[in-house]
């Protein structure tokens, strides 16, 4: 009976979803570049993109492959992976996930032929797997975990977390690559999860996605995100229905209410939840889905993200470990006390820049461009070492503070979300709609915009040189809408088109709108004027990060911050090495050099300063 039920209740979903149906493009106003349309070129940005496919072609597929043979009964005689892919840990297989996603990713833009054939290979034997198995199942860790879970309701490693990574990985192959095989895998892991929600009542499968407890155990991952998006290419009604089970009126609701409710709950876990949400606005256009998505950003950013975007830190309840210093939010606006080793998750920060790329698409409010390049150049670029390419798992913004790098074979959640994050590094530079083009990124680069016949250049070695130029590449003319940020901290900026200066009004925080007819081989100079300037924390005045321009600069100093003066005092006292990417500030006697923080490699660091006026 309870089958039958769950099969009506699809049946009603896709009934009422054909009355009403809005493809994704009713809700954007623009568009982002495909990932083969934007290329990066050499650079700075580029290198570390090359860090990351050097990581990524290191890696032994046997040995990522390996836990999922064991669990499926296959000989392999890999060397297990070490970190949390070790054959006694919850989450294994959960980086393989991402790897795929990643690897997908290179793969197209780059038709990297080595990659390519990787990929095959795994999702070949991959679906030996799935096939020994039976049932849709695929993973590395036994069905046994999702019984526990649907009865204990925890006591295991988020199942379904490590199981939506498998899911997406395999969906991004065959969107990015068109292997089938990948597709029917992923639909099959579908029907599995929908044959599991079918046997459960309500009120079970309440209690196996309330996770609002320290570190949930229960923590579902993007389940809904990655059903939506596989819905969105299957168009398959159970698909919809499915995704839809994963969103809760619990977590929904406040939000679409504009309800602060985020203190305490685990970040990662909820803000993949928003991401879902703005998945199920693009296709069912519910306006609750939409205020949700547009009040949680607000929130986080207004109440509890630090200056670079980021976000993440001590529970104001303390139940675990982690919690004491880690991977939460906490009382809202109250952030100065919260400066611990663990703040910033990784994982936080790549799924925030997600949300923003898509709040843009939804709206092209340069509020979010201003906050992607923040966070894009002050946390996601920070996070990675510009030597070795390896990553951290927390971005610590006190003082003093190191980087603590993890190593290339420990597999956390983080190294996972990073080789993605730095996978992407090509995407959200470059925005369209018909009759417009948006530049929202100042890396050195290449768009093709085929519909318009229409190539741009983008050279420059920006932050580090405020000086970006573009050059255009047209068949015939072609009359369009070019928009250049104007990010909230550039109060002048110098414009020129072939040569001639432009005289235009600059507004912070909007767009230089340049409107005219194009030819072949025009030109656009930018050259925006850098300032020294304060953020403070919401809580505490007297708690300051200095920027310079676009970049958060970070103190080269090995103890507490703590500076004596004022604001004015401490603007008028830094400078600027004239060849180098050096800072320095004068005060209290000392001389402090500074650098931006994305530059920090091993050595002691602070951001966040103290001020005493006296």
């Amino acid at each position: 009976m309870k089958q039958i039920l769950f099969a009506l209740l699809m049946i009603i979903h896709s009934s009422l979803y054909c009355q009403n149906v809005q493809f994704i493009s009713d809700v954007e106003k623009v568009v982002m570049f495909s990932n083969k349309s934007t290329t990066l070129t050499s650079s700075w940005v580029k290198h570390r993109e090359d860090l990351n496919i050097e990581y990524l072609k290191s890696l032994d597929p046997d040995r990522l492959l390996h836990n999922f043979r064991v669990n499926a009964k296959l000989p392999s005689n890999a060397k297990p992976l070490e970190g949390w892919e070790s054959p006694h840990i919850g989450l294994r297989g959960h980086f393989v996930g991402h790897y795929l996603s990643s690897v997908s990713c290179v793969v197209e833009k780059y038709q990297d032929t080595m990659l390519l054939k990787i990929l095959n290979y795994m999702v070949d034997e991959l679906y030996k797997c799935q096939q020994v198995l039976g049932s849709g199942y695929l993973s590395a860790f036994p069905e046994n975990d999702f019984d526990i879970l649907e009865t204990k309701f925890g006591s295991v490693w988020a199942p379904y977390y490590t199981y939506h990574k498998i899911m997406q990985g395999l969906l991004d192959i065959y969107i990015r690559t068109g292997n089938k095989k990948a597709y029917e895998m992923v639909t099959g892991m579908a029907a599995y999860v929908e044959k599991r929600m079918s046997k459960l009542s309500d009120e079970t499968i309440e209690k196996v996605l309330y996770s609002v407890g320290a570190n949930p155990s229960n923590e579902a991952g993007a389940m809904n995100e990655v059903l939506y998006k596989l819905y969105q290419v299957s168009r398959d009604p159970k698909h919809l229905a499915l995704a839809k089970i994963f969103d809760r009126d619990w977590f929904l609701v406040p939000l679409s209410e504009n309800q602060d409710i985020l203190s305490g709950l685990h970040s990662n876990t909820h803000i993949v939840l928003v991401n879902g949400f703005a998945q199920r606005y693009s296709i069912t256009k519910e306006k609750k889905y939409h205020d949700a998505v547009i009040n949680f950003w607000d929130i986080l950013m207004k109440s509890h993200a630090y200056v670079n975007g980021s976000s993440s830190g001590p529970r104001p309840n303390v139940v675990t470990p982690t919690s004491l210093s880690a991977e939460h939010w906490g009382v809202p606006g109250h952030l100065s006390s919260t400066m611990t080793n663990e703040i910033s998750e990784s994982c936080v920060s790549h799924n925030t820049q997600k949300l923003t790329s898509t709040l843009f698409t939804w709206t092209a409010n340069p509020m979010y461009a201003d906050a992607y390049m923040n966070t894009f150049y002050n946390s996601i670029l920070a996070l990675q070492s510009g030597h070795s390419g390896e990553c951290v798992y927390h971005l610590p913004l006190g003082s003093p503070r190191k980087k603590a790098f993890l190593k290339g074979n420990d597999f956390r959640c983080c190294n996972g979300s990073t080789i993605e994050a730095f996978s992407l590094l090509n995407s959200n530079i470059y925005y369209h709609n018909d009759s417009s083009l948006w530049v929202n990124l100042y890396v050195p680069s290449k768009v093709n915009w085929a519909e318009k016949k229409v190539k741009l250049e983008q050279t420059g070695n920006f932050p580090m040189d405020s000086c970006i130029e573009f050059s255009l590449s047209v068949k015939n003319k072609s009359l369009f809408k070019l928009n250049l940020l104007t990010p909230s901290w550039a109060k002048k900026v110098d414009v020129y088109v072939n040569n001639e200066k432009q005289n235009i009004e600059i507004v912070p925080g909007s767009y230089i709108s340049l409107n005219r007819e194009w030819k072949n081989n025009d030109k656009i100079e930018l050259i925006f004027h850098y300032n020294f300037y304060i953020k403070t924390m919401p809580d505490d005045n007297n708690v300051l990060a200095i920027f310079y321009g676009p970049s958060l600069l970070a103190f080269e100093d090995a103890s507490e911050l703590i500076l004596k003066g004022d604001y004015k005092g401490i603007l008028n006292n830094l400078s600027k090495d004239k060849d180098s990417n050096t800072f320095h500030l004068n005060n209290n006697g000392k001389t402090y050099q500074l650098k931006p923080l994305y530059d920090i490699e091993d050595e002691s660091y602070g951001v966040y300063a103290t001020i005493r006026k006296f």
